[in-house]
């Protein structure tokens, strides 16, 4: 499909439990949907990987575990989304992974290099938001909640799905 490009909110939300592991042969499998809806209160897992390729059901190995988060408003993920944590830029949403659900996803995050919750000095009640694709951040998380939309030029599509 294509055109399904349109305003959406931010999505934010409070982590729940680090983690410190790493692991290089997970075995996630990629999801073939490129966006999840997510409701407030959930909780999902937030999970770093330097892999690429987003087709769906390719394995996905080499993997760093930040740590799950509690949902603050429901909305939708979208891949290419920015992770943002206490006012940090992480990465950006790769995919998902639903080998847990229906109790949570695994948010697949794309990193140069996969990283944990330790590696990021995270701690619980720490604030997560996910910035649409669109949006100009500058910086902390009082501008990030301020953060501004970015029209995308007619003429140069936003991803196909």
């Amino acid at each position: 499909m294509t055109g399904e490009g349109g305003g959406k909110r931010m999505v934010h939300g409070t982590v729940v439990k680090v983690l410190t592991h790493r692991r290089d042969d997970r075995g996630m499998r990629m999801e073939e949907f490129a966006s999840r809806c997510v409701r407030r209160g959930e909780v999902h897992e937030l999970v770093t990987t330097d892999q690429r390729d987003t087709a769906p059901g390719t394995r996905v190995d080499r993997v760093g575990f930040l740590g799950f988060a509690e949902i603050g408003c429901a909305g939708v993920l979208d891949r290419g989304d920015q992770v943002w944590i206490e006012g940090r830029l992480v990465g950006t949403v790769l995919g998902f992974d639903s080998c847990h659900f229906p109790n949570h996803y695994n948010i697949l995050i794309s990193v140069p290099e996969p990283v944990t919750g330790r590696n990021l000095a995270l701690r619980p009640e720490a604030e997560v938001r996910f910035v649409p694709a669109d949006m100009t951040v500058v910086a902390g998380p009082r501008e990030l909640a301020r953060a501004t939309r970015v029209p995308m030029p007619a003429n140069e599509p936003k991803e196909t799905r």
